[in-house]
């Protein structure tokens, strides 16, 4: 079993800055991907951005160049720094962990924009 508790979530005014934490926990050698997804009300859950053991990452297109998602392994934490946020980033933010036996969430953190 892995984990998984997200912190860092709050209210910006458009064009600000956050930085969301996922910290694991559990059975983490066995994670081989982890990444942060989201949910705004109303809509299905979306990929935001992820990164592999070996570093690999991989960003939704609304993110690019905005979101950058990293990890410490010595503290088995991920990252995500999202800049100039836009008032559609608002949502429900998940963090995901994923293993050959499965998939583990977080229970997520909101992150609201709005001026």
């Amino acid at each position: 079993q892995v984990q998984l508790v997200e912190s860092g979530g709050g209210l910006v005014k458009p064009g600000g800055s956050l930085r969301l934490s996922c910290a694991a926990s559990g059975t983490i050698f066995s994670i081989y991907r982890m990444g942060w997804y989201r949910q705004a009300p109303g809509k299905q859950r979306e990929l935001v951005a992820t990164i592999t053991n070996g570093g690999v990452t991989n960003y939704a297109d609304s993110v690019k160049g905005r979101f950058t998602i990293s990890r410490d392994n010595a503290k088995n934490t991920v990252y995500l720094q999202m800049n100039s946020l836009k008032v559609e980033d608002t949502a429900a933010y998940y963090c995901n962990a994923q293993r050959l036996a499965g998939s583990s969430w977080g229970q997520g953190t909101q992150v609201t924009v709005s001026s």
